[in-house]
């Protein structure tokens, strides 16, 4: 089967658009992550979240 030269540069061409558009969205996907992994401070345990003190008494259970 035989392709015209310019339709085959024209399929080549979109191509080209499509792989170079796909990763300029994986690298914008990437570097949002990374803004809001920094953004997010590190996770605290054992403290309360809030200025409310809590109403029970915390315990520690025994693992089984």
């Amino acid at each position: 089967m035989l392709i015209h030269s310019d339709l085959m540069l024209d399929l080549v061409n979109s191509r080209r658009r499509e792989l170079i558009a796909e990763s300029e969205r994986r690298h914008l996907l990437a570097g949002a992550g990374e803004a809001r992994r920094a953004r997010k401070g590190p996770a605290v345990r054992g403290r309360p979240a809030g200025n409310l003190a809590s109403c029970e008494t915390s315990a520690a259970v025994p693992a089984r």
